[in-house]
């Protein structure tokens, strides 16, 4: 069986962090597909990507919602989950770590890291 390459999927809606994630994978190497839904997020989850990027403020996702249907697969629970939020959010960032979230970073953290973040994944086993 063919390994398949690792993917990036992102669960953003906000144009701005679009073309910045987008521009980010190409320079790690990193193919990214962008969901829109929550159920397309799951769909696309099955997949295995390396990787799920997720906006918590983008609500078209339900991201609490989602993360927490995510995290109770025994399959996808393995998936690494990086959202971000608006620094007044301290609460959401809380309530998405408690879910299961890997990571939450205040946007202009993870605007900043995100190069890192993807050569990380793009090299991970």
């Amino acid at each position: 069986m063919q390994k398949q390459a690792k993917k990036v999927l992102a669960a953003v809606g906000d144009l701005f962090f679009t073309i910045k994630i987008t521009d980010a994978a190409k320079k790690a190497g990193l193919p990214v597909e962008f969901v829109k839904t929550d159920k397309e997020l799951l769909e696309k989850a099955k997949e295995m990507p390396s990787l799920i990027l997720m906006d918590l403020n983008f609500q078209d996702i339900h991201p609490l919602k989602t993360l927490a249907r995510l995290k109770s697969d025994s399959e996808l629970k393995r998936i690494t989950v990086i959202g971000y939020v608006l620094p007044v959010q301290g609460e959401l960032k809380q309530k998405a770590q408690e879910t299961g979230c890997d990571l939450v970073l205040m946007r202009a953290a993870f605007s900043q890291n995100l190069p890192q973040i993807l050569k990380r994944h793009a090299s991970a086993a």
